[in-house]
């Protein structure tokens, strides 16, 4: 079984992580199409205090076209989230989903070469969030 996620803990505090996250996207190719605040979201509709976190949801129209034209149910799959949660002043974590999970749904095989290329690219995303705080 895959894991479901591409995981990175960065020693950076979470304002800071958010925008290198940001940064590396976009030198991956990646837009942000949605981003839901869900510490604000929780609060507002459950009265609930949890840790900072954002999910923000990537895309590369390119790999998103590729896939589509494999099988356009892969949509339920898109964007790429990414999710960016404070542990603590110092430290925030960086998880990805990880496109490999697609290659578990069937005979997906045709769409193996875009999800390596999606996972190789959020990879240096998590690589470049991780490089800049040694």
């Amino acid at each position: 079984m895959v894991d479901y996620s591409l995981a990175a803990e960065v020693a950076r505090p979470y304002g800071e992580t958010v925008e290198a996250v940001r940064s590396a996207l976009a030198e991956q190719g990646f837009g942000i199409l949605t981003e839901i605040d869900l510490r604000a979201t929780l609060a507002a509709k459950l009265g609930v205090d949890v840790p900072a976190q954002v999910i923000l949801g990537a895309c590369r129209p390119p790999l998103a076209y590729q896939a589509l034209q494999v099988d356009p149910s892969i949509a339920v799959m898109l964007p790429c989230n990414v999710v960016v949660r404070a542990v603590d002043e110092t430290t925030s974590v960086v998880e990805a989903f990880n496109p490999d999970v697609m290659l578990e749904l069937g005979d997906t095989s045709a769409l193996q070469p875009v999800a390596q290329d999606a996972k190789d690219r959020l990879t240096a995303v998590l690589a470049a969030v991780t490089e800049e705080t040694r």
